[in-house]
């Protein structure tokens, strides 16, 4: 038996650091050899290992042989902003106490296996301070929300610029789970609530995975918090200014931990407590919910594993797929919270009105929330994508995910649908790229010559739905809007004024219809008609001089 303590429980306002987290787990794996298994499995940006750890009721550690068996896996992730600790705390206590009670333990493990990943964000946790979380009610030292690299790794999940999120995605793919639990802090608004909760937004799932999360997980989850005196509600994001308005629910895209596990058909939680509440009462609440969630799965566990093995069925076959999705703002639940007045008052920082929370003046009163997504972006599913091999950052992280793919054995022609990029908005500096949003496509059919060792990938497989919303260009988290594919928006070769005035001239004296198209631009487009360099542009666009290649999307889609 683990006897340690840690030090939350002398001071319940002190998180483990690193150092203190592993040693806790070293403890664990020593204490029940044949029940926890401790150790490296991966590289972050800081240099330290990546941990993980198996509790598995037989001794057994071996994904395969564990689904094998029927029995589910949840995966617990700690740390991913350090900043925000209470799961590193609450995790390592929940699991030792629960093996020093074998008479429940044994029972829910004999449904499930339950993977832990003591701290995720190594670098952020090691970046030790008392000041970054402003808004935050301890504790009184923590680690800091940008790894070494200053990434935020809740928003590196698909690019994975950090070695952190590359060891994170084979450890997903490795387990394959069938729940996941990140655990978070929130910031915001001012309410009664110590933890609220995002959860894997339903209408992006398979929907034998979204009914399941929202008529009988949800509902069990947030009876089974009250029952434990925690009362929890939906992470409260408002439309307006202050919660009264109404909550919107969370369009968790790919970027974020649980949008990456719904690409995989997992039910994705991320418990947020309550940043103003004490440290303790974080850290209980949160320990709570990890209960809660470990006596659902071990309840459900057969529905958990129908549900799952009919959403994969589902990505294997389906010939249609969304890409993005738009919240309806005229369907809404109407749901009870607990919130503080809300008041306004003149800044003694600035003199002007500032927003206040009047904790004396608490209420109870319904609320709409808007947790209601449609598709706003689909396309349909090629029977596979041909990747050239100079992409090679883009095939390392489809192999990274596991992802099925075979090298061509010869040169071979190939009839293709391939997008030009037309149009695209550009946000400046985030995150370490020039993030692109609204992409617009031009779709052509066209021939294409493709070398042996260029990677065909067909859609056929459990990873469609990570492949599809990576390799469509606007899909708002592809690789191309994170700027994996930037070197095909610039030109190599450009003309000479005056030496192409007299190449156009001769182009449109030979294309009639091209002239004729220019004449009527520059009828209907007075500031057009006032440019020559841009006249000139679109003669050179329109001629064989430019390059074919501008614009072009190198991944292929294979239509037949």
């Amino acid at each position: 038996m683990a006897n340690f303590k840690i030090p939350f429980e002398q001071n319940d306002n002190r998180t483990l650091t690193y150092d203190e987290a592993i040693s806790c787990y070293e403890q664990l794996a020593a204490a029940y050899p044949d029940k926890v298994q401790f150790k490296a499995v991966g590289s972050t940006d800081s240099g330290k290992p990546l941990h993980v750890a198996v509790v598995s009721a037989d001794g057994e550690f071996d994904p395969a042989h564990i689904r094998q068996s029927g029995r589910r896996i949840l995966l617990i992730n700690n740390g991913i902003h350090p900043g925000e600790p209470e799961g590193i705390d609450a995790t390592v206590m929940l699991l030792r106490d629960y093996l020093a009670k074998p008479e429940v333990f044994q029972k829910w493990l004999e449904k499930m296996v339950i993977v832990v990943i003591p701290v995720y964000n190594v670098d952020g946790c090691l970046n030790r301070n008392s000041f970054s979380r402003a808004n935050q009610e301890g504790p009184e030292a923590y680690g800091f929300r940008g790894n070494a690299r200053n990434y935020d790794l809740n928003r590196d999940f698909i690019k994975c610029d950090s070695r952190n999120a590359r060891s994170f995605n084979q450890i997903f793919t490795t387990w394959s789970p069938d729940i996941f639990v990140d655990n978070h802090t929130s910031n915001g608004a001012d309410y009664q609530y110590v933890m609220t909760l995002i959860a894997t937004q339903h209408n992006k799932l398979e929907a034998p995975l979204g009914d399941l999360l929202q008529k009988t997980m949800l509902p069990e989850l947030y009876a089974g918090m009250t029952q434990k005196g925690w009362d929890m509600i939906p992470y409260v994001d408002s439309p307006g200014e202050t919660p009264d308005s109404g909550i919107a629910g969370f369009c968790d895209y790919g970027r974020y931990s649980t949008g990456y596990a719904a690409l995989w058909n997992t039910i994705g939680f991320m418990p947020e407590t309550h940043m103003l509440k004490p440290f303790k009462d974080r850290v209980w609440s949160t320990y709570a919910f990890m209960e809660v969630v470990m006596q659902f799965v071990a309840g459900h566990a057969a529905e958990i594993g129908r549900a799952r093995a009919e959403a994969f069925e589902r990505t294997r076959t389906k010939k249609t797929f969304e890409l993005d999705f738009a919240m309806d703002q005229k369907q809404f639940d109407m749901i009870e919270f607990k919130g503080y007045a809300a008041k306004y008052k003149p800044s003694e920082v600035s003199g002007l009105p500032r927003l206040w929370y009047d904790r004396s003046e608490p209420y109870t009163k319904k609320i709409p929330y808007y947790n209601y997504f449609s598709p706003s972006v689909t396309v349909e599913k090629p029977v596979a994508y041909i990747i050239p091999q100079a992409w090679e950052h883009v095939i390392e992280r489809l192999r990274i995910n596991e992802v099925e793919m075979t090298p061509l054995e010869k040169q071979v022609d190939l009839e293709t649908e391939t997008y030009f990029i037309r149009d695209f908005k550009t946000r400046n500096a985030w995150e370490g790229h020039y993030y692109h949003s609204g992409v617009q496509l031009e779709k052509k059919v066209m021939k294409r010559t493709f070398e042996a060792g260029d990677m065909m990938v067909y859609v056929n497989q459990n990873a469609n739905r990570y492949i599809m919303e990576t390799l469509e260009p606007n899909a708002p988290d592809s690789w191309f809007a994170w700027n994996f594919f930037e070197p095909i928006l610039m030109q190599k070769e450009y003309f000479s004024a005056y030496v192409f005035e007299d190449l156009a001239a001769q182009f449109l004296k030979e294309n009639p219809a091209v002239k004729a198209e220019l004449d009527a631009k520059r009828k209907a487009e007075p500031d057009f008609a006032a440019d020559a360099m841009k006249q000139l542009d679109w003669v050179y666009r329109k001629s064989p001089w430019y390059e074919p290649s501008h614009r072009m999307y190198p991944v292929a889609r294979l239509m037949k």
